[in-house]
């Protein structure tokens, strides 16, 4: 995805800063591999916090999150000029996801926010900070027969994401966020839609087409549209609202001509169409 590499923070140094930090970087690893495995690195000109950032990345390679972590703080809090404070702060936060339970996230979001504090909208990193909000909820995202509330979170996040760094964002990470919200969006839906079905079966039609209306519009792309369209199609027609049942099974049809619920479709199109011819003489 599209983190700030250790190359391109590099990059954006002078030539001097980055032939300095070449040198001291050797200078520094031979030290530490003389010393053991000490976290608190002594600091060699300005190289020590591009150690650390080094070790950082091997822990979180090895999945040691506590010891990455670590790691990242210490630029954070000790290497205020550092060209890589920045990138660490959102690599604590990784460390977090890495962790994946409910207190980690929460101290991620927390993270996340505070960043956001900081730094303005235009900083190269807020996208990233912002789509790491998103994803937050998006991974505590629970089954559709379960409470939707992070769901919700993550579609207004990613929403935000993609209306406030549309332009400026990486594409591939848009790309991401358009499919994830897809997918968010896809469990809110189903969530309603195992509401509707649970009137319908119980034959409560009413609250059965509420629902599945609704789902129509609030998310006219749900990709299981055509089972929606059944349901509410086979509702309005045990109701008699005969008018509104045609047009919405040939909907079905139209748009999913390989759904499995095409022939009963058609079978209920040819009915209420004799149906209706016979009231129309």
């Amino acid at each position: 995805m599209a983190n700030i590499t250790f190359r391109h923070v590099l990059n954006r140094a002078t030539r001097y800063q980055r032939v300095s930090v070449r040198v001291a970087v050797v200078m520094t690893i031979t030290a530490i591999g003389c010393g053991g495995n000490e976290l608190d690195v002594n600091p060699i000109e300005d190289a020590a916090d591009t150690v650390l950032f080094e070790r950082g990345e091997e822990a979180m390679a090895d999945e040691n999150w506590t010891r990455a972590r670590e790691y990242f703080e210490t630029i954070r809090d000790n290497y205020p000029q550092s060209l890589l404070r920045d990138q660490a702060r959102l690599r604590i936060i990784d460390t977090y996801e890495g962790e994946n339970n409910e207190v980690a996230y929460a101290s991620a979001l927390t993270e996340l926010r505070e960043f956001q504090r900081l730094y303005p909208p235009t900083h190269e990193l807020a996208p990233l900070a912002q789509f790491k909000i998103a994803m937050v909820f998006y991974n505590q995202m629970k089954r559709p027969e379960r409470e939707q509330t992070q769901t919700r979170a993550a579609i207004y996040e990613f929403e935000q994401f993609i209306s406030d760094y549309s332009e400026s964002a990486d594409p591939e990470m848009i790309t991401e966020a358009r499919a994830k919200l897809r997918e968010a969006r896809d469990r809110l839906s189903e969530a309603s839609f195992i509401v509707g079905r649970f009137y319908y079966r119980i034959k409560n039609y009413l609250g059965a087409m509420d629902r599945f209306r609704e789902i129509l519009d609030d998310d006219p792309g749900y990709t299981r549209r055509a089972v929606v369209y059944y349901y509410l199609a086979d509702s309005l027609n045990i109701n008699g609202f005969d008018n509104e049942a045609l047009p919405m099974f040939e909907r079905l049809i139209s748009e999913f001509p390989e759904s499995e619920y095409v022939s009963e479709a058609t079978q209920q199109i040819t009915s209420l169409k004799t149906e209706l011819e016979l009231e129309d003489r």
